[in-house]
């Protein structure tokens, strides 16, 4: 029987699991995201003790995703300062000798979703993490949106809320961007406590749902995606979807006719359909793909 490794490389930790044929989970294990230095060895040495047959990494970014680039499979200018261009797809396959595959994080759950999840049966979807950081990944015709570099839905901006105490957000990098407003270290920082800390009854998540809906209304009008999934620890605040999908409706006013929408955003706007294996599965899938292009 063939075995899959698979990589969920966040910038937290690094979730390493064997998969086998029947995307069983066997073994799943996680460490810290310390330096190369230190990380690298011990996810290869654990691969390679496990013996298999191909490797699939859904892979924190931003990521060189052209196959054609000197640098392709590196991750590039990532605030992992001891990560930034760091070639990890290439460490992998000079290391294990097998089929490898990577992809973003999140274009991995999008994939997992399409294809076992909220959107098995579709021909598109939107995969949207907010958690730590805000990431987009977008499958259309049943294949990861790369282009110019991948989708980075969480640094779009946003319109600020005039309730927001907050309104240019936190991000380094933008004023006013999705992640930089909504993420959960932009939670904490405007209300000084975690999310999951934070009342129901709390302005916080009538802010926190204008925002996301924002991107939705974005996403909708931009990619026009057959269903919208939004995970990650901050959606784990499930009262948030009803307020998602009631702005999404407001905003829209009746523009995009479609019925999904109007008379169904219950099942539209939905949580993950394979719960917190989207990542895993994702980067499973990947690995099936190198092992069959191999």
């Amino acid at each position: 029987m063939l075995h899959f490794g698979a990589l969920e490389a966040g910038g937290t930790k690094m979730v390493l699991s064997i998969l086998d044929e029947n995307r069983q989970i066997l073994v799943r294990e996680s460490i810290p995201t310390e330096p190369p230095s230190v990380t690298m060895p011990v996810m290869i040495d654990f691969f390679r003790n496990h013996q298999v047959d191909s490797l699939g990494i859904g892979c924190f970014g931003p990521l060189d995703l052209n196959p054609a680039s000197a640098s392709y499979g590196s991750i590039t200018k990532t605030p992992k300062l001891a990560w930034k261009d760091y070639p990890i797809l290439s460490k992998f396959r000079e290391a294990l000798q097998i089929p490898c595959a990577i992809d973003t994080d999140v274009n991995a759950a999008a994939l997992a979703e399409h294809a076992y999840g909220a959107a098995q049966g579709l021909g598109s979807c939107l995969y949207v993490t907010i958690g730590t950081g805000i990431g987009g990944g977008l499958v259309i015709d049943g294949k990861a949106v790369h282009g110019l570099v991948h989708p980075e839905l969480g640094h779009m901006l946003l319109r600020p809320v005039e309730r927001d105490p907050s309104p240019d957000g936190f991000c380094p990098y933008h004023k006013g961007c999705l992640e930089g407003l909504a993420a959960g270290p932009a939670l904490e920082k405007r209300w000084g406590m975690p999310a999951f800390q934070i009342p129901e009854d709390h302005v916080a998540w009538d802010i926190e749902a204008y925002y996301l809906a924002s991107m939705c209304h974005n996403a909708i009008t931009a990619f026009s995606p057959e269903k919208i999934i939004l995970g990650g620890g901050v959606m784990h605040q499930h009262f948030l979807f009803d307020k998602v999908r009631r702005l999404v409706a407001q905003s829209l006013n009746g523009y995009i006719a479609s019925p999904a929408i109007t008379d169904g955003a219950n099942d539209y706007i939905v949580p993950p359909g394979c719960g917190e294996n989207s990542g895993v599965l994702g980067a499973y899938l990947l690995a099936r793909r190198a092992l069959e292009e191999a």
